[in-house]
């Protein structure tokens, strides 16, 4: 999957940047939400320095999306990681397997 330089979240736009790695510790990628509403993906672990496959690289890119789409409505969710991680392992999974 190619991963856009910019994507809709509501009525917001968020910029997408690919960084070589996290400035926090163990994360693979990060949403800033407004004003901000700029989205970062690694490429490689900050902790171990393994580069990341591109699948799990596209499963970060729907992770934050999904934080963002949940903060968009109003929902507590956004910030709970384990749903979040979840549901974006799914959408992930229904993304790759459909046939347009």
């Amino acid at each position: 999957m190619e991963i856009p330089k910019k994507i809709r979240v509501g009525r917001r736009w968020y910029t997408v940047e690919v960084v070589d790695q996290m400035k926090t510790r163990g994360q693979m990628g990060r949403v800033d939400y407004p004003p901000q509403q700029h989205i970062r993906l690694a490429l490689r672990s900050n902790k171990t320095g393994r580069s990341f496959k591109r699948e799990e690289v596209s499963d970060t890119f729907w992770h934050e999306i999904l934080h963002a789409i949940l903060y968009d409505m109003d929902s507590r969710l956004y910030a709970d990681e384990k749903f979040v991680t979840s549901l974006a392992s799914r959408l992930t999974t229904a993304i790759n397997s459909a046939r347009f």
